[in-house]
């Protein structure tokens, strides 16, 4: 189960999250004129408050989108699947799944008049996703002939405005029934609140439902500008409306959980079926008298579900797992599509990324010895990308082994690099943990060995004269501003190679997950949304939102906040305390400065002039030793007297 850490604060606050819910539940159930205001901050969700009336009133009336099901029947068959990501068949493991194989084994069922839902995840990730940004499940979808999908949290990977070109291509509508986008007022991601069509003699309403954890893996998304609605309170009134406007029988597509999918069916009576995605795995459960199916992966697998509607309503449901397995051959007209994606790959390794005011150094000799410039900044976008405290990589991730000289980085150059998808996790460990992983990366210097780090949010000293295990001191480990507490927690985010216990770190296997592989982004990925950001930030795209992958890390978030409190000088990260500053500004000129400050250090995330800044240091005499310990008792000082100023200032 994850550790959930964030705050519903960073979204909107909770008066006006519970402003949107109680304005939301009484246009749901008296269908009455929206006002113009709804409350302090949040007046962009009134277009949303006005869409969610008008659709599900219009999906009662008539199918939005009407598809001819031929022969009025007594018996739905749907086809169901969830998360794919690969294209491509896996080799020697039945199922071997592929989508062209899928696509056989799909169409199989056509002369059934089968409705085809998905419940989401497959623009990312995958290797071919990364020079595609996805767009090859667009025709895998459409080719399919998918009827509607919910958003997954990886269709929003490569930001909004290519989840936009990609929406805009799909043949059938996407659902967002309890997001919204506080910029439009509308759906996060443009989605569809409800959707409907008349389907074997019968009238199917269908909602997209996502779980707020979903959230936490979108890191491209701002939180602050998105409003979330609780799944259980959309599900229930927009189903029940559904019904009331002359829906037969409704169906919840979800992307979330098993657990909170069973939260559903136990509270949403009107919700006759929950067709979940998010898990990857095949799983059929029944609870409060609904099925509750996840479809299994990647294109390996899918679900036949056959509903004979009785008179007396009690509808027989009967679930058939598919398995893609070799015995099915490959659609050739969709595999040579495939093909024209993943021959493109060569065309695009020339795309420029971004444009480097600095050489980065790449060279075994020094990231696997010491701290280096660019490890240094791939760990600074992983840092802000994923909001985790500190970041610990082992050096075996950089595998050029050159210096980059300054200027244009293409993505052969950042293949070249980092040629693994290389997935990350964030943890949750203990300060005395962190010390155990700081040992292991540095137990076989100076060996060029992969385990050696590279880190943000943080920095420590280890002296290599020292045995093995006994060489990082503990009196000397920083993570952000503050110094290490062995009983504290803090979120890590690392690859999952080191969460399963390679390298020599066996101590990573068993602590908690807080955000797992596949919802944490590939290094690769966060660095390409990271240059994405960098050209929303100069006005270089197409779509001008405030939603894009942070630039700036919640460590120089928090620092810029106590600096501007009066308690910080300005410098290099850590920051000194000083009790010389006494801030007297007004709270909104603080605003205002924060915000300009806040924009300093995004430009200058924007200037792409990493640096090495004393992360990593290598106490190679006593006096070295001596100096970091008096530098610390300094700091230790200057904080105790400001923490008195603090107590004893008269209230403003």
């Amino acid at each position: 189960m994850q550790v959930k850490y964030k705050s519903l604060k960073n979204m909107a606050s909770f008066a006006a999250q519970a402003a949107i819910r109680s304005k939301w539940s009484s246009l749901i159930e008296d269908g009455i004129e929206v006002p113009s205001e709804v409350t302090n901050k949040v007046t962009s969700v009134v277009g949303w408050l006005k869409q969610a009336s008008l659709e599900v009133k219009a999906a009662g009336r008539r199918a939005v989108s009407t598809i001819s099901a031929g022969m009025i029947s007594q018996n739905l068959v749907i086809l169901h699947f969830n998360d794919v990501y690969n294209v491509e068949s896996r080799p020697n493991i039945e199922p071997v799944g592929g989508a062209a194989r899928f696509y056989t084994a799909f169409n199989s069922f056509q002369n059934l008049n089968p409705l085809k839902l998905f419940s989401g995840d497959c623009f990312s990730p995958s290797i071919l996703s990364t020079f595609t940004k996805g767009e090859q499940m667009v025709t895998v979808l459409n080719d399919l002939g998918v009827h509607c999908s919910v958003f997954g949290n990886h269709e929003f990977d490569h930001g909004l405005e290519i989840l936009t070109q990609w929406v805009n291509k799909s043949n059938f509508p996407w659902l967002m029934s309890n997001v919204i986008d506080n910029e439009t007022g509308r759906p996060l991601g443009d989605g569809r609140i409800t959707h409907a069509v008349d389907w074997a003699g019968k009238k199917i309403g269908l909602i997209g439902l996502v779980e707020i954890e979903w959230l936490d893996t979108l890191p491209t998304i701002n939180p602050e500008e998105v409003t979330y609605l609780d799944f259980i309170e959309a599900g229930q009134k927009l189903s029940v409306q559904l019904k009331q406007e002359g829906c037969d029988y409704v169906i919840a597509l979800t992307h979330m959980r098993m657990p909170n999918d069973i939260k559903l069916a136990e509270n949403c009576d009107s919700i006759d079926l929950i067709l979940g995605g998010h898990d990857h795995i095949y799983e059929v459960m029944k609870v409060n008298g609904r099925y509750i199916i996840k479809s299994g992966t990647d294109f390996q697998q899918f679900s036949k579900i056959t509903i004979n509607f009785n008179p007396n309503g009690d509808n027989d449901v009967t679930v058939e797992e598919i398995n893609v397995t070799s015995s099915y051959a490959e659609d050739a007209q969709l595999k040579q599509k495939l093909e024209k994606f993943t021959s493109i790959i060569e065309g695009k390794m020339n795309d420029v990324l971004g444009c480097f005011t600095v050489p980065l150094d790449g060279r075994f000799t020094t990231i696997r010895t010491s701290e280096s410039n660019l490890g240094n900044w791939i760990c600074d976008v992983l840092l802000a990308a994923t909001g985790a405290d500190l970041v610990i990589v082992n050096s075996g991730t950089f595998r050029s082994d050159q210096v980059h000289p300054a200027g244009s980085l293409t993505l052969r150059d950042l293949f070249t690099i980092i040629p693994m998808e290389d997935p990350t996790v964030v943890l949750k460990v203990t300060g005395k943990q962190i010390l155990e992983v700081l040992e292991n990366s540095v137990s076989q210097y100076p060996k060029l060995e992969g385990r050696f780090p590279q880190v943000a949010g943080i920095s420590f000293a280890f002296d290599p004269r020292k045995l093995p295990g006994q060489r990082v001191d503990p009196n000397l480990v920083r993570i952000g501003d503050e110094y290490l507490k062995m009983e504290q927690f803090y979120r890590l985010c690392t690859k999952s190679y080191m969460h399963q216990g390679n390298d020599g770190f066996t101590m990573l296997k068993d602590v908690p997950v807080m955000v797992m592989e596949g919802e944490s982004p590939a290094i690769a990925l966060a660095v390409q949304n990271h240059f994405q950001a960098i050209n929303m930030r100069l006005g270089k795209t197409k779509r001008h939102s405030k939603h894009r992958q942070s630039l700036v890390t919640l460590s120089r978030r928090h620092s810029l906040v106590k600096m501007l409190e009066g308690s910080e000088l300005d410098g290099p990260p850590p920051l000194r305390r000083s009790n010389s500053i006494e801030t007297s500004m007004s709270p909104q000129i603080t605003r205002l400065v924060r915000k300009a400050s806040l924009d300093d250090l995004e430009d200058e995330s924007c200037q792409l002039a990493p640096k090495v800044e004393n992360r990593i240091i290598i106490i190679d005499s006593d006096e070295k030793r001596y100096e970091l310990l008096r530098q610390k008792q300094r700091i230790e000082e200057d904080s105790v007297i400001q923490e008195v100023e603090d107590e004893h200032s008269p209230e403003k």
